[in-house]
């Protein structure tokens, strides 16, 4: 019953709220845009890091001792004409890592899975929008690097990216 009164209150609340003289701009087409720009614009503007859920994966692998892989790993600092290059070799990489698991089974699986999951979602939802620069590289010209520092500088990239 608790529940149900709360329910009431609230219900009460809102009819209150939206009879108050602060809504009377909702009556009309135009106040009803205007509301509608005023709540969506903020979001779009602070919206948060698309990578936000690859970089949780990351802080939970990062410190896994059943890995033990060299990555061709893109440099942190690489020209951002470069970024969405680079990160794409990062996320191909993470295939290897899979792969590396599987055969030994490893702790971090599961975490890795989700990052390369993550990684090709959003690069489906996105196509490659950067024409390739004659100074990026391909993956395979970077220098193998062991798991720790691929780890390190993935981080470091995608922190670059949400800036």
């Amino acid at each position: 019953q608790k529940t149900h009164l709360k329910s009431v209150c609230l219900q009460y609340q809102l009819y209150r709220l939206l009879n108050s003289h602060c809504f009377c701009l909702l009556k009309n087409e135009m106040g009803l845009i205007i509301f509608f720009l005023c709540a969506y614009v903020p979001k779009t503007e602070a919206g948060h890091c698309k990578w936000a859920e690859v970089l949780k994966d990351l802080e939970r692998i990062k410190t896994s001792k059943d890995i033990d892989v060299s990555l061709y790993t893109a440099n942190a600092d690489e020209d951002v004409k470069c970024q969405e290059l680079v990160m794409r070799c990062f996320f191909l990489e993470t295939e290897v890592i899979i792969q590396e698991c599987r055969m030994k089974n490893c702790s971090k699986t599961q975490d890795v899975w989700n990052i390369w999951k993550n990684g090709n979602e959003s690069f489906e939802k996105n196509k490659l929008t950067s024409t390739k620069s004659k100074k990026c590289k391909e993956c395979e010209e970077y220098e193998e690097k062991n798991f720790t520092e691929f780890v390190q500088n993935f981080v470091k990239v995608i922190q670059r990216d949400c800036k």
